[in-house]
């Protein structure tokens, strides 16, 4: 069985992963937050303890996973944000070089500056914000420096249950266990969901099959926050009681500060064209979510 070193794998995306490959590959996966019993600790900030732990395991591949994804704090705290997002990508093209394998890299939809109402794998990124800024630095990293590199760029996650999913379902499933009667929902935000087992999925073929290089890899289905909640609301089957209210994003400017794009939905036209796209439609993964995660056992 090939092995593969999992850094950074103690949120949402790094339980899909674990779940996706620990049948099939011998797996080390670690984190500074162990929250679960296959997890070890690591900082990745700290490159020695970085290096020292991925060369006493000889993985076959590398998968650079963490990074802050909270933009407020981000924008906050931007020292500390360039060396988790971005330096400590550095690390990894640099462990990964010393042993030549491949290493999968994280990006995000939310590195283009949402001009575009869509983007394909060939747009140029503009990136707004330190969040966006420092995941942006580091997929340029990867890409010219590691030969064989897997990037694969994230739209708006969903995953992990209510334990761990800290992203916009897990927000309006927390306010509904609340007993909230009411919703506020922006109208002004378009993007396009990711399921992290279909992400996982997705990427284990892309290995398997030594596919190399950027892929977007979102569901399909181009969608918008305000369709997402009566989505979720609807298959809740909550439409009666819940009222969702339309709001534009400077209805939570003192929360929410830090500059989003309009448009972060991303289209699979690498994965498409080369017939490996096995994201579904956002409705579908958005229904398993819900089925498995928070209704399931």
């Amino acid at each position: 069985m090939k092995r593969i070193y999992i850094a950074g794998c103690g949120g949402m995306l790094g339980e899909a992963f674990y779940l996706r490959f620990k049948d099939e590959y011998v797996l080390k996966c670690t984190d500074i937050d162990v929250n679960a019993s296959w997890l070890n600790y690591l900082d990745f900030r700290n490159f020695d303890a970085y290096r020292k732990d991925v060369l006493n395991f000889k993985p076959d591949y590398l998968f650079h996973l963490g990074a802050y994804t909270d933009l407020e704090y981000c924008e906050l705290h931007p020292e500390d944000t360039f060396e988790t997002n971005t330096t400590a990508v550095q690390h990894a093209v640099g462990i990964a070089n010393e042993l030549g394998i491949p290493l999968l890299y994280i990006s995000t939809a939310g590195i283009f500056d949402g001009q575009k109402d869509v983007y394909d794998d060939f747009d140029t990124p503009n990136p707004m914000g330190i969040y966006a800024r420092s995941k942006y630095l580091g997929e340029r990293h990867v890409i010219e420096n590691v030969d064989k590199h897997l990037v694969c760029r994230a739209g708006w996650m969903m995953g992990g249950g209510p334990a761990k999913d800290k992203k916009f379902i897990g927000k309006l499933m927390r306010q509904l266990e609340a007993r909230k009667k009411e919703l506020f929902i922006v109208d002004d935000k378009d993007g396009t969901p990711t399921f992290t087992h279909d992400f996982a999925r997705n990427v284990k073929e892309l290995i398997e099959k030594g596919q190399w290089g950027l892929f977007n890899m979102a569901c399909e289905g181009l969608t918008s926050r305000l369709e997402v909640a009566h989505e979720l609301i609807r298959l809740l089957n909550l439409t009666d009681k819940i009222t969702i209210t339309p709001v534009k994003s400077d209805y939570f400017s003192e929360t929410y500060f830090a500059e989003r794009p309009p448009s972060e939905r991303l289209v699979n036209r690498k994965l498409r064209s080369l017939g490996l796209n096995r994201m579904r439609n956002w409705k579908i993964a958005l229904k398993d979510y819900l089925d498995n995660h928070y209704f399931g056992n």
